[in-house]
């Protein structure tokens, strides 16, 4: 290896390879050079524009082929780093074989930003599957979510999928610790007594430590109900804030005029008597779905919550930007008041409440009838909540 200078650095065995490789490929590759200006001049629409290739001789180096390598990986780091779409860093890597190959270097893969990880369903494909296997081979903790999620819910391959979030949630990614617990609250991809709600509390803990809104809010619940944790509606509360201060302070940050959303959160809270909080009377917008939920809400709109035989009876989660499908019948909670939704957490219910459901939520008679119907048979209502915003029974 060299610097900039030309001094040269003790190179290891690796390292000794990987540049054979380089000089082999750069005195084989070949160059296209324009025509002699003169033929071009004397007969343009003869000659047009042609190319020709020969190899490259020594005499005429090629000032790419020698940059050198650990300084063309340091600008596609920053460009993984900085892409805002798959497509921004897949154009580079298939500009030419050197960045093809340099751009597949675990060092790349390690730094690509979500946006970068961000597959589409209806583009998903056996490639989409390697690329993102190979990311979270790299350590990528983006990539270890977003195909553990995937692998999970949409293939159905469940100790893989749980085993991905889960590496990334020893990297403490909140948004896995988060998924997780919602696994462990709901027994997902096991029977109903497989549930462990103090587990579930543990992880929401460690992804509000972290601060991930979701979690303060279902942690938030689970304390004021005693749901998995001793009751203490006090410290429910202090979290429910929490959570809620969180959410106003990323839409004032993302907001294009930060003092004009200020005053009118401000000017809303007093007139309604109510703190500048979502679940306590502020109107704030929805906040951005994750990649990988935006990719299951497509997935399964195409496909529909089931994949296989016996999953007809299967249902989603009514928040909009969850896209969780159950994995057992009834394993998601219902509203007690219409039964009309259900959702797989306290997040998600809180959220789709102050959204849409508190306009649109009424008592149903065949929610009653049903009732009746699963008494008569001796049998146990699905779980259901209480479609307020609150505990989920």
């Amino acid at each position: 290896m060299r610097t900039r200078r030309g001094l040269c650095y003790p190179m290891t065995q690796s390292e000794a390879h990987w540049r054979a490789s380089e000089e082999e490929e750069r005195r084989s590759r070949k160059r296209r050079r324009r025509l002699p200006a003169g033929e071009a001049a004397v007969g343009r629409k003869d000659f047009g524009w042609k190319m020709a290739t020969e190899a490259v001789s020594e005499d005429s180096p090629d000032f790419f082929d020698g940059l050198p390598y650990d300084l063309v990986i340091s600008i596609l780091c920053k460009l993984s780093a900085s892409a805002a779409s798959p497509s921004d860093l897949i154009s580079a890597l298939v500009t030419c074989k050197r960045l093809n190959r340099l751009g597949l270097n675990p060092l790349v893969l390690h730094m690509a930003s979500v946006k970068s990880l961000a597959v589409r369903a209806k583009k998903w494909s056996e490639s989409a599957h390697r690329f993102l296997k190979r990311c979270a081979d790299a350590g990528n903790l983006e990539a270890c979510y977003i195909l553990g999620m995937i692998r999970f819910y949409c293939l159905q391959n469940r100790g893989s999928g749980a085993s991905l979030m889960a590496r990334a949630a020893m990297g403490f990614h909140a948004a896995a610790l988060y998924s997780l617990a919602v696994i462990q609250f709901n027994g997902s991809g096991g029977a109903k007594g497989d549930k462990d709600l103090r587990a579930g509390v543990a992880l929401c803990a460690r992804a509000a430590f972290l601060g991930h809104v979701d979690a303060l809010r279902e942690l938030g619940h689970c304390l004021q109900d005693g749901y998995g944790v001793r009751r203490n509606i006090a410290e429910g509360r202090r979290f429910l804030v929490q959570a809620n201060a969180r959410e106003l302070a990323a839409v004032l940050k993302s907001s294009a005029a930060p003092s004009v959303a200020w005053h009118h959160h401000r000017r809303h809270a007093l007139v309604s008597g109510c703190s500048l909080l979502s679940d306590f009377g502020c109107n704030v917008p929805a906040p951005k779905a994750h990649p990988a939920n935006r990719f299951m809400v497509e997935w399964f709109a195409a496909r529909g919550p089931g994949g296989g035989p016996g999953d007809e009876g299967l249902r989603l989660c009514s928040h909009g930007d969850c896209g969780r499908p159950e994995t057992r019948r009834h394993e998601f909670r219902r509203c007690s008041v219409c039964g009309a939704v259900n959702y797989c957490s306290r997040a998600c219910q809180a959220l789709h409440w102050k959204l849409a459901h508190k306009a649109e939520c009424a008592p149903m008679g065949r929610w009653l009838e049903a009732d009746a119907v699963y008494a008569a048979v001796g049998g146990a209502p699905p779980e259901v909540d209480n479609g307020g915003g609150g505990a989920m029974y």
